[in-house]
């Protein structure tokens, strides 16, 4: 899985997730962020041209470094300062409330650790900051859940981790966070792959 983990699924995500349909939900998920802000799973910052005015420092997290090759067009042209500050986001070296806010996208389907990741989210937030989630994940519907279910180890071998059924929303509030917007809906494509979920969840404080 190295060539392919490190160089080949770098660039599919960026192909796939590039599209303009995903590129407008991106652009629902990211008002209200600003100030200094932390993404995990950076990837090859498809989410740079959605940052609202009001970000100004962005700490980039992720582990596929061919994705700072693929994003430094978009990092140059950023009016946000981008600062890669480490490969894992459940070990965010981050000082405690730091951050003004913190954004995933396709992010918490797949990290390994995603109890310890929403956790560091929670430690390097400012009470009151929130975190705002684009994913898909567990479905509501019971027969849609149970496909995912059948799918998710193939889906996790191909998707080097990637999960189909998380409960996001679940996971959030487990982590501490109470869950101000919540959003879920089915995109293009059979439903067991694309139940979506858009979150944002406030540090409580």
């Amino acid at each position: 899985m190295g060539i392919y983990r490190e160089q080949i699924l770098p660039r599919l995500i960026d192909r796939m997730l590039g599209t303009e349909a995903v590129g407008k939900d991106r652009s629902r998920t990211t008002p209200g962020l600003r100030g200094t802000i932390v993404e995990i799973g950076f990837g090859s910052g498809l989410n740079i041209e959605h940052y609202p005015d009001e970000v100004n420092k962005v700490y980039a997290v992720d582990p596929a470094l061919v994705g700072r090759k693929l994003a430094a067009d978009r990092v140059a042209a950023s009016p946000a300062n981008v600062e890669y500050v480490g490969l894992d986001g459940a070990a965010l070296p981050l000082s405690d409330e730091s951050c003004d806010g913190a954004l995933s996208t396709y992010t918490l389907c797949t990290i390994p650790d995603v109890a310890g990741a929403i956790s560091e989210i929670h430690r390097v937030l400012t009470p009151g900051a929130r975190f705002h989630v684009l994913e898909h994940g567990l479905a509501r519907d019971h027969s849609v859940a149970t496909w995912q279910g059948r799918l998710n180890p193939i889906q996790n071998r191909l998707g080097d981790g990637c999960n189909l059924d998380r409960d996001h929303a679940a996971l959030l509030t487990d982590g501490g966070f109470e869950i101000d917007e919540h959003e879920e809906w089915y995109g293009k494509g059979p439903k067991s792959l694309t139940a979506l979920y858009r979150l944002v969840a406030r540090k409580p404080g």
